[in-house]
């Protein structure tokens, strides 16, 4: 019990944080919203016919897309405490060695949420409407945000490991962009060259996408919600002990 206070105070810590740098937001909310409109209007009618019937197959896309992206600033700010030696004081402390770690994936859990819901009334705006019940709705919700936790582990090795906050966004950024962008989730797979689908279908983030549009559209969404799940646990077994362990071993070192 102690360990899951901590780990809400951590994660009021990061929230809090916020205030002295609200332009951080931007990334979950101004950001994604960008890439909505510009996908949007300037590809909408090259890849559906018209962007009112785009529009239901890129929202789950961007919302997919931004869970992805904003991940990275979970190992950003692991390192910069990191550099600037809050662990240090972490150590001084009662408190698990993973309670700052879960700590700051649950604040990124609440921004995701928010800019979630952003992203939401937006597309209601610009004419989406749902196509199943909000119950669907919630459930894509909580999916996005349990494969966020299970990702944030990825960037969270890569905030212990790498050497300074810049090397967290420029690795992050580079690795994101082909493994977002290879996959379902701004157009079909079926448009795609027939050697590349292969990789597309294996992606965890078209599956993910496609859960996405499913459970928003309707359609069959058991099937890619279970794989969707399948891979964020695998992720999570994965990173999760890799991450406590190189932190171990990056503050045994000072």
């Amino acid at each position: 019990m102690n360990g899951l206070q901590q780990t809400l105070t951590l994660a009021w810590r990061s929230l809090v944080q916020v205030r002295r740098n609200p332009w951080e937001l931007g990334d979950y909310s101004i950001q994604p919203i960008l890439f909505l409109v510009l996908f949007l209007y300037v590809f909408g009618g090259a890849i559906a016919g018209s962007p009112d019937d785009y529009l239901e197959f890129v929202l789950p896309g961007v919302i997919v897309m931004n869970m992805m992206f904003v991940t990275v600033y979970v190992g950003h700010g692991l390192n910069t405490d990191l550099t600037r030696g809050v662990f240090d004081r972490f150590r001084a402390l009662p408190i698990p060695r993973w309670a700052p770690l879960a700590g700051r994936i649950l604040a990124d859990v609440v921004k995701q949420a928010l800019g979630i819901a952003l992203l939401l009334a937006v597309g209601y705006l610009l004419g989406f409407r749902l196509a199943t019940s909000i119950a669907h709705l919630l459930g894509m919700v909580v999916l996005v945000l349990v494969f966020a936790v299970a990702f944030s582990w990825v960037m969270v090795l890569v905030g212990v490991l790498a050497r300074d906050p810049e090397h967290v966004q420029l690795f992050g950024f580079t690795a994101l962009f082909p493994v977002t962008f290879v996959s379902s989730v701004f157009v079909p797979v079926e448009t795609m060259p027939e050697w590349l689908q292969g990789f597309v279908y294996a992606n965890p983030v078209s599956l993910l996408a496609d859960a996405a549009r499913a459970l928003m559209n309707g359609g069959p969404a058991a099937a890619p919600a279970l794989g969707s799940l399948l891979w964020a646990l695998g992720i999570a077994v994965v990173f999760a002990p890799l991450s406590v362990y190189a932190l171990n071993r990056r503050l045994a070192r000072g």
